[in-house]
């Protein structure tokens, strides 16, 4: 007999509560629900230009202006928004459990908004600035930003900081996501496709080294056949549920 979503949420609660380490997986779906667009797809098309061709080092090296402008635009939007319930759920795993760590494909600072503290932006931040010559990363909440921005130690041009198309992500961030994968009791994954790489591979390495996996999203995904358990829903709604006493 297949399990309803009341018994799959009772058991996903009882792995948390008798899990010593947790992970955290986040992606897209968990910031729609504070209203942030995805800026892909039909929400990501600014002044007839696809968001994948402005998040490019070419894009950049071309048109520094441009890709400004719309990353100003991006932040306008953002600082509008806030953390929602689920966001403010995870940040009270942290605090319940000392062996945590969160992963964020979303570049909006929404989680660090909210109090989160052990995590890895592991695609940036949207609200930090790198600087193209001495390498100085640096917060800026300024809406707008000068565009073009410069560095204020060396005069360089300032670029968002941001993992583009075609760029590595941080061996810092990979090494912290893989420790947190390699010895987690409990992955969950909330509000992800699982189609982005290397985040889509985390559900693999975590079920080969023995954690439980869970994922949170609206509909069924590439790793609804992996993970041990799915949820289908808002994370706002659903996250939330996971604190309550069983």
């Amino acid at each position: 007999m297949p399990m309803t979503r009341g018994s799959n949420l009772g058991l996903l609660k009882e792995k948390l509560v008798a899990a010593e380490a947790i992970t955290v997986l986040t992606g897209a779906g968990i910031s729609a629900d504070s209203g942030v667009p995805t800026f892909r797809g039909a929400d990501g098309l600014w002044k007839n230009v696809r968001a994948e061709d402005l998040a490019t080092p070419d894009a950049f090296e071309r048109d520094p202006r441009l890709v400004w402008e719309w990353y100003n635009w991006r932040r306008e939007l953002i600082a509008t928004k806030q953390p929602n319930n689920a966001h403010n759920a995870i940040v009270e795993l942290e605090r319940r459990c000392p062996n945590f760590w969160l992963m964020t494909q979303n570049v909006d600072g929404l989680h660090r908004d909210a109090g989160s503290q052990k995590l890895s932006e592991i695609h940036g931040n949207i609200w930090k600035v790198r600087c193209t010559g001495c390498g100085v990363v640096e917060n800026n909440r300024d809406v707008p930003i000068a565009i073009l921005p410069s560095c204020p130690r060396c005069g360089s041009l300032l670029r968002p900081h941001i993992v583009w198309f075609g760029e590595s992500l941080s061996p810092d961030d990979l090494d912290d996501c893989s420790r947190a994968l390699k010895h987690c009791d409990v992955l969950l994954i909330i509000g992800t496709s699982g189609v982005v790489y290397p985040a889509a591979g985390f559900a693999s390495v975590a079920k080969e080294a023995g954690a439980f996996v869970a994922e949170i999203n609206l509909d069924p995904t590439p790793q609804s056949a992996l993970v041990d358990l799915s949820l289908h829903g808002r994370a706002k709604d659903l996250v939330p549920l996971l604190l309550e006493p069983l």
